[in-house]
């Protein structure tokens, strides 16, 4: 919900607290892209009426540039404008940057139908189609990242290498690992919880550096517009205090970034739906058996959508804490799928998205396999006890191509997303492994370049 309404923000303007609103939506890559809006031109012509982008926003690679294969954006369709619209519900202060709001916006082409890609309309067409089945998912994500004493400019002049990460070893759980870079940490929490966020907790993680902030969870549209506003503020605070911060899947050989994702159905009236205490085994109701079902038919044709990079992949390593196994346990962090919580705070975490994860695509995909698996009536295999890694289980594609292909040769996924959707991040997918298949990496110059 909003921290800001619309009213105080035209108090602010006026008074000259607030001078800049920055509309933004998020990209493909779970970034935000959008203007900086003079706040009186906002009031004025943007807040009822939105702002204009080039429509290239949703068909570029990382690097923003012009790519093909795309049916909605191209140099033949002369790369066209769509309409940023504003949802006054997301409105909020960005505490961290003086005199300034943020608004974020869904995508309409200029005749006023969806941009049926845009990440935000993905997830808003499962929410629906949860709410027609008379229920509601709640969310929330755990993001970690590994901080370094470089800044970005530096790193970037280093070729990322040789950074130095803010703790020099382990620092699970440790208080005193903490407070070696508390200052940044403390800067984040604050102005977070001044965008209208409710932090939980910090801590910090086994990769050197490596720290992770934990938010109350909320309902899905929300949980993901808080991750994405908090993911790029927090990069905007490193920046600002001389740190570069990385949400990367897998930046060294140590343990890479995740975004566990915690999430449970509920009635629209908040009532028990997965939950049922007379299951005294695990305290799932049929509907909470059927949703876990979904999750483990549909898990590895929704990869792409849970690790959407080539380096996405790297994390599934054995005994890293990163998922290899399609299986489903109660408080097993060996299995892609953990349930945990009692009752009503009972909910299925998907450990298989990094922190690179569009949290917009993957909530979009936990939804759809969910209600699948309860339309369905589908069964729940035993839950897994033991080491899953050393299991014979499905397991999780370990490599982008793979994850791709189970994505374009899914009936299911184009019944789900539709066949646009599904076409048009097939091709995201085909860009990445373009790129990388073009590119000579360091480990190929070391491990080739005197001995052959």
């Amino acid at each position: 919900m909003s921290s800001l309404s619309v009213d105080q923000l035209k108090k602010s303007i006026a008074d000259k607290s607030i001078d800049t609103v920055v509309i933004a939506m998020t990209d493909m890559q779970g970034r935000l892209v959008g203007k900086r809006v003079d706040a009186k031109f906002f009031l004025d012509e943007v807040l009822g009426h939105g702002t204009e982008g080039c429509n290239y926003l949703l068909a570029a690679d990382v690097d923003m540039n012009t790519v093909d294969g795309y049916a909605m954006s191209s140099w033949e369709r002369g790369y066209s404008d769509f309409a940023m619209i504003g949802d006054t519900d997301t409105l909020r202060m960005i505490p961290w940057q003086d005199g300034a709001a943020l608004l974020l916006a869904d995508v309409q082409w200029l005749d006023g139908t969806d941009v049926v890609a845009s990440p935000r309309q993905i997830l808003k067409k499962q929410i629906k189609a949860a709410a027609d089945a008379g229920m509601k998912a709640m969310v929330g994500t755990e993001l970690e990242f590994v901080v370094f004493a470089d800044t970005y400019e530096e790193a970037w002049d280093k070729g990322y290498k040789n950074l130095t990460p803010v703790n020099q070893y382990n620092v699970d759980y440790s208080i005193l690992g903490g407070s070696r870079i508390e200052p940044l940490l403390r800067q984040i929490r604050l102005g977070m919880t001044g965008a209208g966020m409710q932090v939980e907790s910090v801590k910090g993680e086994c990769n050197f550096g490596q720290h992770e902030i934990a938010f109350k969870y909320s309902d899905a549209l929300s949980a993901c517009d808080n991750h994405v506003i908090y993911k790029n503020g927090a990069k905007e605070i490193s920046a600002q205090m001389g740190y570069a911060l990385t949400f990367m899947a897998k930046p060294n050989q140590k343990e890479g970034n995740s975004s566990h994702i915690h999430l449970s159905f509920r009635g629209l009236g908040d009532e028990m739906v997965m939950a049922d205490d007379k299951d005294k085994e695990h305290g799932l109701s049929e509907v909470g058996r059927q949703f876990i079902a979904g999750q483990i038919k549909h898990l590895r044709e929704l990869s792409l959508l849970f690790a959407p990079n080539i380096n996405s992949y790297k994390r599934y390593v054995p005994g890293s804490f990163a998922p290899t196994a399609v299986r489903w346990g109660r408080d097993n962090r060996t299995c892609a799928l953990r349930l945990v919580g009692h009752g009503q705070s009972l909910r299925l975490e998907n450990r298989v998205p990094g922190g690179d994860v569009n949290p917009y695509l993957a909530v979009a995909g936990i939804i759809a396999a969910g209600l699948d698996g309860i339309k369905n009536k589908m069964t729940l295999e035993e839950a897994f006890a033991g080491n899953a890694y050393d299991s014979d289980s499905p397991r999780v594609p370990a490599t982008m191509l793979e994850a791709q292909q189970l994505w374009v040769n899914s009936s299911w996924v184009k019944e789900a997303f539709g066949a646009e959707v599904q076409a048009h991040y097939a091709n995201m997918a085909q860009v990445e492994l373009d790129a990388y298949g073009k590119a000579v990496t360091d480990w190929e110059l070391v491990r080739n370049f005197e001995r052959f």
